[in-house]
């Protein structure tokens, strides 16, 4: 009796045409031209983007004998925006820290600074451009320095 769930083949040829087109078609794989990323569910927050702010370099160089005992000093001017920033340097130990003002679209300005021990000075400035300026400092000891601003 014959078993109907035995397929019988009459030729060797069959069998091998028949395994190998099995063969080459398992190693068959579609792969969409256009893939669409993945989805994320992670969620994101927007970075905001903090604009540069200049920092001008301050150059105080003695001109007299007070102030040359001090040599010469090298502060910062930061956040200018507005026509007002932060003036800071240091000068025989002795942080100060004040502000360096203008006028909207002037080019003269004033710079005043307290220092930790008590100490002060005051300035005046004149840029002649958007990134130099000159002027002179006064110091409470009586140190005099000229000025000189850039970015």
């Amino acid at each position: 009796m014959r078993n109907p769930s035995v397929v019988r083949f009459k030729s060797l040829g069959t069998i091998a045409a028949l395994t190998l087109s099995s063969a080459l078609l398992s190693g068959c794989y579609v792969v969409p031209i256009h893939q669409a990323p993945a989805a994320s569910n992670q969620a994101y927050a927007p970075v905001a983007v903090v604009a540069v702010r200049p920092i001008y370099t301050a150059r105080l160089y003695p001109t007299n004998d007070i102030a040359a005992a001090a040599g010469r000093i090298s502060g910062t001017i930061s956040n200018p925006e507005r026509g007002q920033g932060e003036f800071a340097f240091v000068m025989g130990g002795e942080s100060f820290v004040g502000e360096a003002t203008r006028a909207p679209n002037a080019s003269k300005g004033t710079a005043n600074a307290a220092g930790n021990r008590g100490a002060y000075a005051k300035c005046t400035y004149t840029m002649s451009n958007a990134t130099l300026g000159t002027g002179g400092c006064v110091f409470s000891s009586g140190a005099t320095f000229d000025l000189h601003i850039s970015q």
